[in-house]
């Protein structure tokens, strides 16, 4: 099985360029079939979840014309003609939720089995479902799979019972090629939500309210096709970020919007972690101070997002004194804390939302599994700093968010290896 092997407690220095955003690339896939002309994505992050969500793409007939590297595609979906998803790649990836609204508008009907993803408690998709019925979409659950039709997607006011990005920009992209007005309340204020009204918005769309809670969708008659550039993507600026303070080293990460995470730098802030910024740089300086034990609470956007809780678990276990994590968006997303714990920190689960850790511990490097893409990239981050070596398995999880992540660090001077068996 293919797996990271890695000598910690190597110094870390240089610059390292934040890869375009997953959370806004896959969406534009989606985005592409209800289009009437090609669209061309560039800054494509070379991650698993792009190349799955590609090949589910070609199953249904959509024609990807290839850049150098994967980094540019360019997608006609002008002859797709299956919205079967049933023997696709869909249950690797829980993304390809926005496919449903998309091949509802051009073919009418959809079939899916449970989309996948990372295995992170509950994850229904009853939000897309209902807000989908609401578009005029008939949903019937059978044994196997879901499936819905339409005879023409109308619009309609849609209140979510909690905040989904996934679910906002879904229902939002179809929403552009539904007769009449569709309101959708309670919608997330993610920077991916605004940059996908945005690129729909230059296509034709007539979108209003993106990155605040209640957004206003005209239904259109057309759609043209366009040039996009992704995003950076703000969980790898986290990470890096995290990385960077968890191994005392002096990192500057380029590419990326300081502005996007703003959460974690005031946890910082508190920490004790040095760091300074520009316009689209943000540089974690060297120190030797002990850092200063902090609760975290996860919270939707702007807030602190539960994609950083992980590493920043990782790092508290250096902090001194009791740290409260609190995971209130995920159920399941904090046992990874197990690996940690045979590692040598000392972390006490007080229930699955909570835990308590208790620092500073130095970590001892161990075998682990990754279980999925952010407790992957936290074992990584673990991995660079403990004492020893530490192989991590299953490393597909931590490859499905984060592109050439080895060939990455090593230029930052990790001593870490990418076994293929």
């Amino acid at each position: 099985m293919d797996h990271y092997r890695i000598q910690g407690g190597k110094a870390l220095t240089g610059s390292i360029a934040v890869s375009g955003a997953k959370n806004f690339a896959l969406k534009t896939f989606g985005a592409a079939i209800i289009m009437d002309g090609p669209l061309e994505i560039s800054r494509l992050p070379e991650i698993q979840d792009v190349h799955r969500m590609m090949e589910i793409m070609e199953t249904i007939g959509a024609k990807l014309t290839h850049g150098d590297h994967n980094n540019k595609v360019i997608v006609d979906a002008s002859d797709v003609s299956s919205s079967d998803l049933r023997e696709t790649k869909v249950g690797k990836i829980r993304a390809s939720v926005l496919l449903i609204g998309p091949l509802l508008y051009r073919l009418g009907k959809v079939q899916l089995q449970h989309p996948g993803g990372c295995v992170l408690g509950k994850r229904p998709i009853d939000l897309f479902l209902d807000g989908f019925s609401k578009l005029g979409a008939t949903v019937v659950e059978k044994d196997d799979c879901f499936e819905l039709t339409t005879s023409g997607l109308t619009g309609g006011t849609i209140v979510f019972p909690i905040i989904s990005v996934t679910a906002t920009e879904a229902l939002m992209t179809t929403a552009t090629r539904a007769k009449g007005t569709t309101v959708l309340k309670n919608a997330a204020v993610e920077p991916e939500v605004v940059a996908l009204a945005e690129m729909l918005n230059r296509c034709g769309a007539k979108i209003t309210g993106a990155g605040t809670p209640t957004i206003t969708i005209e239904g259109v008659e057309t759609l043209s096709g366009t040039n996009v550039d992704c995003i950076p993507d703000r969980i790898e600026t986290a990470t890096f970020a995290i990385m960077a303070a968890a191994t005392r080293s002096e990192i500057t990460i380029t590419n990326c919007i300081p502005d996007h995470v703003e959460a974690l730098l005031a946890l910082f802030e508190r920490m004790g972690v040095p760091f300074s910024r520009t316009r689209d740089t943000l540089t974690i300086h060297k120190y030797d101070h002990v850092l200063k034990a902090t609760d975290v609470r996860t919270h939707e956007y702007p807030g602190f997002v539960t994609d950083y809780q992980a590493p920043m678990t990782v790092l508290l276990t250096q902090a001194e004194g009791l740290s409260m994590v609190h995971e209130t968006v995920f159920e399941g997303r904090l046992f990874y804390t197990d690996l940690l714990t045979r590692m040598g920190a000392n972390i006490i689960m007080c229930d699955p939302h909570r835990v308590l850790v208790q620092g500073p511990h130095s970590l001892k490097g161990r075998v682990l599994e990754s279980p999925d893409i952010r407790a992957g990239i936290a074992m990584v981050i673990a991995g660079l700093m403990a004492k020893g070596e530490t192989t991590i398995y299953n490393i597909y999880q931590v490859e499905r968010g984060y592109e050439r992540i080895d060939e990455r660090l090593r230029a930052l001077g990790a001593d870490i290896e990418r076994i293929t068996d």
